[in-house]
């Protein structure tokens, strides 16, 4: 299975920059996951494809402002950095520029007292830091810290909360899972009218969704590691759901891969490099709601792997010619 395999050409113009207002009012394509057929929505019409009896399982990650500017102690040159996974209370993997000038030893100064030591190199020209403050971290990376937009997207945010879904709990995330940007209090309240449950898990983003694959054979792509966490509430959700005969839609790719990884290992904690593509054979999920992704990216694969290849790329196809909204704060499609 060849990475061309899963090639489409997007118009530049339709990469969406910045976030709609109201969340909802983005267009929903609804596909037929059988058949393929496709209906032409908005999302706040989404409960109308929802039955009594589904469950809804979402990503709760919060994405915080990962990405700080300082200074090198030593000579005051400007320094970038991008915190990726938290190792322990105070040690961060982090992406840094310039990189030939943080060598391990090497302090960096930030605004409001924060500083922090390069420990030791990382994988993938990154490095291990250890940071110094005063005071909640979290708090003052609120302060002093901007979104880690993706790198396509070249307007400035102009407000961070929209870079996060209205039901984030647990910060962790470099990166949205954009899935759930489109959910106002109204759907959620349409949903409980219905009959349709709700349930989270828990799956920190890192940039590695973003990793480009670079073999064209795709079987030799290495994918990146992400932690996942599924209360035993959720567990206990889909048990249920499953026992009456309910559909459980996962709400982004982030969620569906921690409840397939589940699946597979049996285990509601774990760290998963799972890598879905077509031929797999989907153990929890019976639907999907998605945004468009990339070209040749694992996450048009994933889909392509739900709802097969041809349908997906004619969906794609279908969507471009309608003028659809893609990537981070595009538009979404919805898979039953």
């Amino acid at each position: 299975m060849l990475k061309s395999d899963f090639y489409y050409d997007l118009p530049e113009e339709l990469i969406a920059q910045t976030p709609l207002e109201p969340r909802d009012s983005s267009r929903l394509m609804k596909i037929d996951r059988q058949s393929g057929e496709i209906i032409h929505d908005r999302f706040y019409s989404i409960c109308s494809y929802l039955k009594k009896g589904d469950l809804l399982v979402m990503n709760d990650s919060r994405v915080f402002p990962a990405r700080i500017y300082g200074t090198k102690r030593e000579t005051g040159v400007p320094v970038e950095f991008l915190l990726l996974k938290r190792r322990s209370l105070d040690e961060w993997e982090t992406m840094v520029r310039p990189g030939r000038r943080l060598k391990p030893g090497t302090t960096v100064d930030f605004p409001e007292g924060l500083s922090a030591e390069i420990l030791d190199n990382a994988d993938g020209g990154n490095r291990i830091v250890r940071f110094s403050y005063d005071g909640e971290f979290f708090d003052i990376l609120d302060r002093i810290g901007q979104m880690p937009l993706p790198p396509y997207i070249t307007e400035k945010l102009q407000n961070n909360d929209r870079y996060n879904t209205i039901y984030c709990r647990e910060t962790g995330s470099a990166a949205a899972p954009t899935a759930g940007l489109h959910f106002t209090e109204r759907e959620f309240e349409q949903a409980r009218s219905l009959g349709v449950d709700t349930a989270y898990v828990t799956l920190h983003v890192g940039l590695g969704t973003f990793r480009p694959v670079k073999e064209e054979d795709i079987l030799k792509h290495k994918m990146h590691t992400e932690h996942y966490e599924i209360p035993p509430s959720t567990a206990e959700k889909i048990k249920e759901c499953k026992a009456r005969g309910g559909r459980v839609i996962a709400v982004g790719t982030t969620s569906c891969r921690t409840l397939e990884s589940a699946a597979q290992t049996g285990k509601l904690s774990d760290d998963t490099s799972i890598f879905i593509y077509p031929g797999y054979e989907f153990k929890c999920i019976d639907g999907l709601i998605t945004n468009f992704h990339l070209p040749e990216s694992t996450l048009i694969m994933l889909v392509s792997a739900f709802l097969g290849r041809e349908k997906t790329l004619a969906a794609y196809k279908t969507a471009i010619e309608e003028r659809y909204r893609f990537f981070s704060f595009g538009d979404c499609m919805l898979i039953v």
